[in-house]
């Protein structure tokens, strides 16, 4: 069910495409849901639903929400939408095409909740930063964007184009990050079933 916090960001992006609309800005509004993941998987089967119909309830209430706060936005768009799928296949077949995407394995620790895997040093008191649980996985076959691939790139690009992240400060921080070395992302995992099916 949404929550204070759902309820604030949407509040607080429909005031931005407000102001920017009264501003003369071409604005494009989008809100949705992420229904994918094992976190959704597990949650149908503690309610005894297959996950499409518990996503279907999930995402009426967030709908629902909208509407009740007089949120503007423009579509509302769902991980399940077939649009969405055939976007995301698309995207994908692209990637792999151009060596971007591998299949890999991943060990380390795990948080359903956050759908992010975690390092060691990245743990605080055995807890992901986030406060939630994390388990440990054992050498499980994941897909990977070879994000270090692009770590000179982005240098490159932030150099060319100074004021593409602002604040400045924010901008200093994304360089740190970036020259801090960029890692290898995993970004589809295959010990479950439920979610967008890769090509």
């Amino acid at each position: 069910k949404p929550h204070i916090g759902h309820a604030y960001t949407s509040v607080a992006c429909d005031i931005l495409a407000r102001f920017m609309r009264l501003s003369g800005r071409d604005v494009f509004f989008l809100s949705g849901t992420d229904e994918h993941g094992q976190k959704v998987e597990t949650s149908a089967e503690t309610k005894g639903v297959n996950p499409q119909d518990f996503v279907n309830e999930v995402s009426q209430n967030f709908r629902d929400l909208l509407g009740l706060m007089n949120i503007t936005n423009d579509e509302f768009i769902r991980t399940t939408d077939d649009n969405h799928k055939k976007s995301v296949q698309h995207l994908w077949k692209k990637l792999t095409e151009n060596g971007s995407i591998y299949l890999g394995n991943y060990e380390g620790w795990y948080s359903v909740r956050d759908e992010c895997y975690y390092s060691e040093s990245e743990l605080v008191d055995g807890k992901a930063p986030t406060g939630a649980e994390v388990t440990w996985v054992v050498k499980e076959p994941s897909y990977f964007f070879k994000l270090s691939d692009y770590e000179d790139k982005l240098l490159a690009f932030y150099e060319e184009c100074p004021d593409f992240i602002a604040p400045t400060s924010r901008r200093n921080e994304v360089l740190s990050f970036v020259k801090g070395g960029l890692r290898d992302l995993s970004i589809s995992r295959t010990s479950f079933k439920w979610g967008v099916p890769v090509p």
